[in-house]
């Protein structure tokens, strides 16, 4: 494992408070607690995602996945920042090599379209990785798309709007979410992303889905892995606060398992990217321990932790993508 060590930054970090974290958490009488791995490695370009935390536990049955605004939020609104920095960027480097020999024909589908949540199927002339994931709605079942898209529909400003809110990269299992933005009139970033599932190395850590089947009245998408295993992902909350994901696992899903053959152990990956303090989609790790005590430290300066709630986020302001909301994993728990 390589961990970034960086001490001036270490020293700036040492004087910041730690994030106020949430009580909230699984009603379980004996939280499980997550062995949590940072496989970190440095960069300069902001669009590289460098950073990879595994979460891994052999009891984990269930957990939730929330994205909420960045603590300074309210403190910066309205300011303006330089923009994101990419002169360390090697684009043809640092994007993930599409496949040559695939070639799709491009479509936008809205595979539902209720009276407060829609979903949309994108499909891109190339993406890096050709698998086609066949995603089911209500019976109509669907090939080739590499996003899809969920959407809520709320009143903001008076009128009746239409806000993406998460996504899902069904071909690599890659997903971001954010929360409503925070005020009436604003607008909001993703940032990092994260993977749930059995991951596997493919250029790039990924999860190889099978098929997925969405329930759009319980905005609920179940996975079936292609290594083994189920999960049951729902939407259960989309605020101004947050947004929240409530992720089940198969009875039959053991992670310790399904890894045997060969992937990187763990249930869950938060990635995303830091180059500094100040450049960062997240900078800062909070977590509880056992105990419930709050610890925090910089993605610098983060190896192992055991963590019963764990936090990926910022302090300071970023220059890219300030909005983008912090990534909270929580309510760890193991079968009944």
């Amino acid at each position: 494992m390589t961990t970034l060590r960086f001490s001036a930054l270490a020293a700036i970090i040492a004087t910041v408070h730690a994030f106020a974290l949430d009580a909230v958490r699984s009603a379980s009488a004996a939280p499980v607690l997550v062995e949590v791995r940072n496989f970190t490695t440095p960069t300069q370009c902001t669009e590289e995602d460098n950073v990879s935390f595994v979460m891994n536990s052999p009891a984990i049955q269930r957990f939730r996945v929330e994205a909420l605004h960045p603590p300074y939020l309210s403190k910066v609104r309205g300011l303006r920042f330089p923009p994101a920095d990419f002169s360390n960027c090697d684009f043809d480097e640092n994007t993930p090599r599409t496949d040559p020999g695939r070639r799709f024909e491009p479509r936008k589908v809205r595979i539902y379209d209720g009276p407060d949540f829609a979903i949309e199927g994108n499909t891109y002339e190339t993406f890096w990785r050709s698998q086609s994931v066949p995603v089911a709605v209500w019976g109509s079942v669907y090939d080739e798309f590499h996003l899809l898209q969920f959407y809520v529909k709320h009143r903001q400003a008076g009128e009746l709007r239409e806000t993406q809110v998460l996504v899902l990269y069904p071909p690599d299992g890659y997903w971001r979410a954010k929360p409503l933005p925070a005020t009436q009139t604003g607008m909001n970033s993703y940032g990092s992303s994260f993977l749930i599932g059995p991951i596997t190395e493919a250029d790039r850590p990924v999860v190889e889905i099978a098929d997925i089947d969405i329930d759009p009245k319980e905005r609920t998408i179940r996975l079936r892995f292609i290594a083994g295993g189920e999960a049951s992902v729902r939407l259960i909350e989309v605020s101004r606060q947050r947004t929240a994901l409530d992720v089940k696992f198969r009875p039959s899903y053991r992670p310790s398992n399904v890894f045997a053959a060969g992937g990187m152990p763990g249930f869950a990956m938060l990635r995303s990217m830091y180059v500094a303090e100040d450049n960062a989609d997240i900078s800062r790790v909070e977590w509880r321990d056992a105990a419930g005590r709050a610890h925090h430290t910089s993605v610098a300066d983060t190896a192992a932790l055991k963590a019963r709630s764990v936090r990926f986020g910022r302090v300071v302001p970023s220059r890219h993508n300030p909005d983008a909301p912090d990534i909270r994993f929580d309510a760890f728990d193991g079968p009944p």
